[in-house]
């Protein structure tokens, strides 16, 4: 087997890399900086620019499936500027991709049929604020947000792929735990300082997953040839004050200060505060009946493996992915 990646040097990208050469997967990756790229029989880089839609084909030579994680963080502050480059980022590498793969259709038949699995990075972000609801993904309703939109276009990009003859599948991802940084370190980092506190009334919920199991929902959506929509969450979401309790248990450090009020956070962060009290409380129910097992359904047992490793002054931080980094 041999899987072509893009995005495969960012958070979710390299724990997926780890986990596919402790199987012997063999990897092809797409980079956009060519002083990126490794050539080695397991691990190939090749050169693209989606924006202007360049891409090196001999990237799908020997590959049998595709996962896409390309998109530009959504972890700095959310400027016109910025909001314009998470949303193109996300469209001009799935459309430069399409373009890519029905070439191959026609120039070159035997490469293109050896690809049997497509899957897509997507994010819980689509599904409506509500401190209420459960979602499935059967849920058609979409937030009223700037992440709201940006997941909506990103899926209706991914979708077009459904024109080629492999399984496609989109993995909503929420907030990743990890032990390698991530894009909001600062939830954290303050318990750590002895400032840490829930943001706002703390109720707001937050579907997280261990990087680990995130890395093996995407192995196992491809291996599986499995289509559709799958939340890429555990089994039990937290609220936002029930995490950070967690996490300062795991730290082993007391939680002091009252919880951050929403204006304060919107002062420092702007628009982009929103993903700190958004809640989406997301059933992984649809890829556990698929056979998939959680090696960390709750949020104790994840932060324990994160902080417990005996690096746990330099361990890793929670980052709050509602996407995926680039």
């Amino acid at each position: 087997m041999r899987i072509l990646i893009t995005g495969a040097t960012g958070l979710i990208g390299s724990e997926i890399v780890r986990h596919c050469q402790d199987r012997n997967i063999a990897i092809n990756y797409l980079t956009t900086s060519k002083d990126k790229i490794v050539t080695k029989s397991d691990y190939h880089g090749f050169y693209w620019n989606p924006d202007t839609g360049v891409i090196d084909e001999k990237c799908f030579e020997g590959v049998t499936a595709i996962i896409n994680l390309a998109g530009a963080s959504i972890s700095k502050r959310w400027t016109t500027r910025r909001k314009k480059i998470i949303l193109s980022s996300r469209v001009n590498t799935l459309r430069t991709l399409h373009r890519a793969l029905k070439k191959q259709k026609t120039l070159n038949p035997r490469i293109y049929k050896s690809i049997t699995s497509f899957v897509s990075a997507s994010a819980i972000g689509i599904y409506p604020n509500s401190l209420s609801n459960y979602y499935t993904e059967e849920e058609k309703d979409i937030d009223n947000s700037f992440l709201g939109e940006v997941v909506e276009v990103w899926e209706k990009e991914a979708d077009a792929f459904k024109d080629f003859d492999f399984s496609v599948a989109k993995v909503r991802v929420g907030l990743v735990m990890s032990s390698e940084g991530g894009a909001l370190p600062q939830m954290a980092k303050p318990v750590k300082n002895y400032v840490g506190a829930a943001f706002g009334s703390g109720e707001q919920w937050q579907s997280w997953v261990h990087i680990g199991d995130l890395a093996r929902i995407f192995l196992f959506t491809v291996e599986n040839h499995l289509s559709g929509v799958f939340n890429g969450v555990a089994p039990n979401p937290v609220t936002n004050q029930r995490l950070v309790k967690e996490i300062a248990k795991a730290v082993d450090k007391p939680l002091i200060l009252p919880n951050i009020p929403k204006f304060a956070m919107k002062t420092l962060l702007g628009e982009m505060a929103y993903l700190l009290f958004a809640s989406q409380r997301v059933s992984s129910k649809k890829i556990e009946e698929e056979g998939f097992l959680f090696d960390y359904p709750n949020v104790c047992v994840a932060l324990e493996q994160i902080y417990g490793s005996g690096e746990r002054e330099n361990a890793s931080e929670i980052s709050y992915n509602k996407e995926f980094s680039s």
